[in-house]
């Protein structure tokens, strides 16, 4: 079994997710108390993808993010750099157009994009700063992001029981329904080192992004930020 640490090396969390890559949707569906269907939605919402629209949804694991913007009619391109996890979004989505890459050096020209998006993969990427500069340089000006990403509960008796769950209910439970419990142990260091939701809107002012925003899901146990390419 395979679990990364915090360095968060591109080898050892590609390896991490091949693991997980069966079970990856039930098991977030179950150690997120059916909560992750609802951010999906959310996503979907605040992406606000249009018929003929192209998007790029990056760590898109086995593509279930992809569909709520093939739905609307855009283009959608699933992209991640776990080859397992394509793997198994080819089995279920043959149609998909599964592609592998880095988010610190997507395969895409400038300006591709209407939409670009990621959830729940930002926190693993090792260059955080980096990815969002590539994220803007394959939008479109006048294009958009959406990050949806664990973030910090606002309300700190809440914080403190989220965190008891995160460090003692989380690896049982992913013991029980994963494939590799191990590696949600990762999952509750990496949410905890995190930057609250502040410091990720300003860390996409940084990297080029403008009219940034966010708002809270689930009482700040999630954050979808959202900016804008600014047109040339």
């Amino acid at each position: 079994m395979t679990r990364a640490s915090l360095d968060k090396q591109p080898h050892e969390v590609a390896a991490m997710f091949d693991d997980v890559a069966a079970k990856y949707d039930l098991t977030n569906d179950v150690l997120s108390l059916g909560q992750a269907r609802l951010w999906r939605k959310a996503v979907a919402r605040a992406v606000a993808a249009r018929p003929g629209e192209k998007v790029l949804d990056l760590a898109a694991g086995t593509g279930t993010s992809s569909m709520p913007f093939t739905a609307d009619g855009a283009y959608v391109v699933p992209c991640d750099f776990s080859v397992g996890m394509l793997r198994e979004g080819k089995k279920r989505h043959p149609w998909l157009p599964l592609t592998a890459g880095d988010a610190t050096r997507l395969p895409f020209a400038d300006d591709v994009f209407d939409a670009v998006t990621i959830s729940f993969g930002l926190r693993n990427v090792q260059e955080t700063d980096t990815a969002l500069r590539e994220l803007l340089r394959v939008t479109k000006p006048g294009g958009r992001v959406v990050i949806c990403e664990f973030s910090h509960p606002t309300w700190a008796p809440f914080r403190t029981v989220y965190t008891e769950y995160l460090m003692r209910a989380l690896p049982p439970v992913a013991t029980a329904v994963s494939s590799n419990p191990d590696a949600y142990v990762y999952l509750a260091e990496s949410i905890r080192a995190w930057p609250d939701q502040a410091a990720l809107a300003a860390r996409l002012q940084q990297a080029g992004w403008s009219k940034v925003a966010w708002r809270n899901l689930t009482g700040g146990v999630v954050a979808l930020h959202r900016g804008i390419k600014h047109a040339a």
